[in-house]
């Protein structure tokens, strides 16, 4: 299960619907030791396309010295998908390569049921999880 602060779902689906048609990107950092993830780290997509994302190189090394400093953990990175559901394609399944990490995938297209979902991936198995929204 995903625990995440409230109002960070809807930031997700804000900037999604923002960077819309490119895929958008960032992490959700929690305290370490810590069950629930708290802070939106909105990232570049360095790729600049609409069907796949990835960080800017300088962007992500500062951001994971940031949390180096704030003594918290990538728990989540998410991204969207901007014309289909939001489920891992291939690509992001060959891509996951922490399986402590949970990845959420927000879809920007107006007629799916949900927009948003989450999954760990181990070993390129995906199993989707419940998202807990925590006061």
């Amino acid at each position: 299960m995903l625990k995440l602060r409230a109002g960070l779902l809807e930031a997700m689906l804000e900037q999604a619907h923002r960077d819309h048609p490119l895929e958008t990107c960032g992490i959700i950092a929690a305290p370490v030791g810590e069950p629930t993830a708290v802070r939106l780290v909105a990232m570049e997509n360095a790729a600049r396309s609409e069907t796949f994302f990835s960080f800017a190189p300088k962007q992500q090394l500062a951001v994971w010295r940031e949390l180096d400093e704030r003594d918290e953990e990538c728990r989540v990175i998410y991204h969207s998908h901007t014309a289909s559901v939001a489920y891992p394609s291939a690509e992001d399944v060959s891509y996951a390569g922490d399986p402590s990490v949970h990845y959420v995938i927000v879809s920007t297209l107006p007629e799916v049921e949900v927009a948003v979902r989450s999954f760990r991936i181990v070993q390129r198995k995906v199993t989707e999880e419940v998202i807990c929204i925590v006061n």
